[in-house]
């Protein structure tokens, strides 16, 4: 009796198709060389598939059930050079099968870095072509960079492109110093009007600035113009008692004269 799910489609010699226990026995012998005699005939499970290679040539699949291999299955390749020629064992490998359990898709490093991984030492080089930086020679939109370039022998090799500040700007406008964080929501005036406020040089004066209170959450980092917090530099102290005093009353509804007999 052929073996369930044979493909036919390639036409190969039904000896390659029937030969399921030759190809179990290769399977066996290969898990042997990993697992040991005694754990390798239980590590190859039921016959799942055979699987035409070609005119002369089956891949059988048997279900890996060694620990680890959830899903798995061993592929065992049997060929034939004719029609009065041997059977032959061409390979034995374990291979995913469509619910394998298997490690995701390789990412390259630069695509895997996120804001907050560098350590301590490490070194994160810009990509070649990095949209967000422009050659400090050429001609820039930002007056702050043309200040620079003119200073001979102090101008930057590189400098942020206007892709490059539209980035950051929206980074930060989003970001947990933006006008969306609770603490902005809860402030009772924004950063833009904040004696603390350091503004950022260039074209994002007017929309960002540094903190420069240290009582401050935000202290040292860039802020938005709309952020705001607590320690805004026009808060008045409340000089009014938190807990609500009634007012003294006077009961003067009482006769205080002395009652005749």
């Amino acid at each position: 009796m052929p073996p369930v799910n044979a493909v036919p489609t390639l036409d190969p010699p039904a000896r390659l198709v029937d030969a399921v226990e030759l190809a179990r026995a290769a399977a066996v012998e290969e898990a042997a060389a990993d697992l040991g005699p005694q754990a390798a005939a239980g590590a190859v499970g039921e016959h799942l598939e055979a699987v035409a290679e070609g005119a002369a040539a089956v891949s059988h699949h048997f279900a890996a059930t060694q620990g680890g291999y959830q899903g798995w299955r061993w592929s065992v390749t049997l060929a034939t050079a004719g029609a009065d020629a041997p059977v032959t064992v061409s390979e034995v490998v374990l291979v995913p099968g469509p619910d394998a359990l298997v490690a995701p898709a390789w990412v390259p490093w630069e695509e895997r870095v996120r804001p907050g991984d560098l350590g301590v030492g490490d070194l994160l080089p810009a990509p070649e072509d990095d949209p967000r930086l422009v050659p400090g020679y050429l001609a820039s939109d930002d007056p702050a960079v043309e200040e620079v370039a003119v200073e001979v022998g102090l101008g930057r090799r590189l400098v942020p492109s206007r892709h490059g500040r539209d980035e950051a700007a929206r980074r930060w406008h989003d970001g947990e110093h933006g006008p969306a964080a609770d603490m902005a929501r809860a402030a009772p005036a924004p950063c833009g009007t904040c004696g603390f406020l350091f503004p950022l040089a260039g074209s994002l004066r007017g929309a960002f600035g540094v903190c420069g209170n240290e009582y401050s959450p935000a202290d040292g980092s860039v802020v938005d113009v709309a952020f705001g917090c607590g320690a805004h530099s026009d808060v008045q102290p409340d000089t009014t008692s938190p807990v609500t005093v009634a007012e003294l009353v006077y009961d003067d509804g009482v006769d205080l004269e002395p009652v005749g007999r």
